[in-house]
């Protein structure tokens, strides 16, 4: 079992509508079932999520920025805000935690534009195209990746 790490679970716009927008695309599961499904997953490997989910690129910054000395990393879908966001890359970056982005759809095989990340270089990954699932296996990532012995 792990010492108790809290994961910080952030999801970006339109995340809300998990469920019902595009489901073709993004699956039939609500937020809230991700959300309860990682609950479970964390009780199970010894750690906490906190899940969060906003519209507002300041309110997922903010967030970031209060990691430090609360959170032990980070698990982001910053859905549209991959493309775009300087400013949350730079926070992720700031705080120095673990991260992993998520991404529900296959961003690789979709438009163009949605193949660029400007979050993943500082990340210790992406996980994309595993629909929620993909969820799960970050947290499971993050959590190996803090038990890690410390390298010499």
């Amino acid at each position: 079992m792990t010492s108790q790490h809290q994961i910080l679970v952030l999801n970006g716009p339109n995340l809300q509508l998990l469920g019902t927008r595009k489901p073709d695309i993004y699956g039939c599961r609500s937020l809230a079932d991700v959300e309860d499904r990682l609950r479970a997953l964390a009780s199970e490997l010894g750690v906490a999520v906190d899940c969060r989910q906003s519209n507002h690129e300041g309110d997922l910054v903010d967030w970031i920025g209060s990691t430090q000395g609360r959170f032990s990393g980070i698990i982001i879908n910053p859905g549209a805000y991959t493309h775009t966001s300087v400013a949350i890359r730079d926070a992720i970056e700031a705080v120095g935690l673990p991260a992993v982005e998520i991404h529900i759809s296959n961003v690789h095989a979709r438009e163009e534009f949605r193949h660029r990340s400007l979050i993943a270089p500082v990340c210790l990954g992406q996980i994309s195209g595993m629909g929620t699932h993909g969820y799960e296996l970050a947290l499971r990532g993050v959590v190996a990746y803090l038990e890690q012995p410390a390298q010499a």
